[in-house]
């Protein structure tokens, strides 16, 4: 959630000072960007867990990667820290900056795994290895995003990337282990810039967790992967990088296009291992979700009739689930499979999750997902598409008239809210009867910015 540019969804009731706010892969922290430097936070119990600041400019991007002691970097705001159109990874253990990008243009948004940078600007997006010395792996053209819409799965199996197509509505899969690396001699006409630094020339150390809790251990591993895992010949678009001989390096891999929408693409979000992605459009009514193997639709969900802005969608860990916070200030709650074979989920300790039929509306009707349809559901194909729409089976509202994001927390059956005005919410909801969920917790993050 990017809070450094005006929009139509800005609010007076927006905190002052706040930039930028973000969870990290697994939603357990979130990092706040400010005009004064960044914060990283627990989710729950909500905690701040270090801060740095600066007396010289702002901060309008913090990408975490999980917990550990990495963080990217973009400056921001009236008096930006770095220039925006530079990428700084952070080293929280030494506090200060050790790998640097630049770009001709400004950055869009940034995303890491623990072996890949991606770097996003208005037209283009770029995928870099993660090391002290980030080599430029490829480079993909988009339409017009200056959302700076791109979503990156943290599975460490799986590297799925998904971004805009250059046609309106449409998104591009990339697969980012399929990379295969060839040599030619080409002259170079890239009218890309980057270029980067580093503070070090020798590979970087392993991840340490600068903001770890008890609850959480993520594996700790290099980001150290030189070579690009080569599983076909690839077909689409290539990245030149030309060395001392004049010889060129073509990266190339397959790219999938799935035409979600007729309209442009408002969100985009995929789960942890990248076998589903969901998107909504700028009328924020339908949110899809397809196969990013195959780019089968395999749900369409209703968030609401009137035309809406999509703040976040996001997947739980095991993609049964997905929640949807939007500018109507109701954050929506769908299910996303049905049951297996024997009468039993996919997912652990729901067992009897879906076999329970929530009803909040007489004109509504239980699928056999869980998610409410029309009781006309049965005439789809003779009535409009709204009929045969799946409607969210829990919801609730947070009070705050400003923008949020949503995701799911570590705490069974539980959805953490971070708004723009500074606060933090804890919402309970029922996976036997859904409807209206329980505010658990509420607190201001941001009381104050000299706090």
């Amino acid at each position: 959630m990017n809070l450094s540019k005006p929009s139509s969804s800005s609010s007076a009731a927006d905190a002052p000072g706040l930039l930028y706010a973000g969870f990290n892969q697994n939603f357990g922290c979130f990092a706040a960007g400010l005009d004064s430097g960044f914060r990283i936070y627990n989710c729950d119990p909500l905690k701040e867990k270090m801060r740095k600041d600066f007396e010289d400019g702002g901060i309008s991007i913090v990408e975490m990667l999980f917990r550990c002691n990495y963080l990217a970097l973009v400056g921001g705001g009236k008096n930006p820290k770095y220039p925006p159109n530079k990428v700084i990874i952070w080293d929280d253990l030494k506090s200060k900056g050790i790998v640097e990008l630049e770009f001709r243009s400004e950055v869009k948004n940034v995303k890491l795994r623990r072996d890949r940078i991606v770097v996003v600007l208005s037209n283009k997006v770029f995928v870099y290895v993660f090391s002290a010395n980030p080599q430029k792996l490829h480079t993909f053209e988009t339409i017009d995003n200056d959302k700076g819409l791109v979503a990156l799965s943290s599975s460490q199996n799986q590297a799925i990337l998904a971004f805009p197509g250059r046609q309106k509505g449409h998104i591009q899969i990339v697969d980012l282990n399929t990379f295969h690396a060839t040599t030619a001699v080409t002259s170079n006409n890239s009218n890309t810039l980057p270029t980067h630094s580093s503070s070090t020339t020798s590979s970087f150390p392993h991840h340490r967790h600068s903001f770890s809790s008890s609850s959480h251990n993520d594996h700790q591993i290099p980001i150290m992967d030189r070579r690009p895992s080569v599983t076909n010949t690839g077909k689409i678009k290539n990245s030149n990088s030309i060395n001392s001989s004049g010889s060129t390096t073509v990266m190339t891999t397959n790219v999938s296009i799935i035409p979600a929408h007729s309209g442009k693409l408002s969100c985009l979000s995929v789960n942890s291992d990248g076998s589903k992605c969901a998107s909504a459009s700028e009328k924020g009514t339908l949110i899809r979700v397809f196969d990013t193997s195959s780019g089968k639709l395999l749900n369409e969900l209703r968030r609401g009739v009137d035309r809406a802005e999509i703040y976040s969608i996001a997947f739980n860990q095991d993609s049964t689930r997905l929640c949807v916070s939007s500018d109507k200030g109701t954050v929506h709650i769908f299910n996303l499979d049905a049951i297996f074979g024997n009468g039993t989920s996919n997912s652990p300790n729901i067992e009897s999750y879906y076999t329970e039929k929530v009803v909040n509306n007489p004109m509504l009707s239980p699928s056999p997902i869980g998610n409410r349809q029309s009781s006309f559901s049965f005439m789809k194909d003779l009535l409009p598409k709204y009929f045969s729409s799946e409607w969210s089976f829990a919801h609730f509202k947070v009070i705050a008239d400003c923008r949020c994001i949503c995701g799911f927390g570590q705490e069974v059956n539980t959805i953490i809210v971070i708004c723009a005005d500074g606060s933090c919410y804890k919402f309970l909801f029922d996976p036997r009867k859904g409807g209206e969920c329980v505010r658990e917790h509420y607190t201001k993050f941001l009381k104050d910015l000299d706090e």
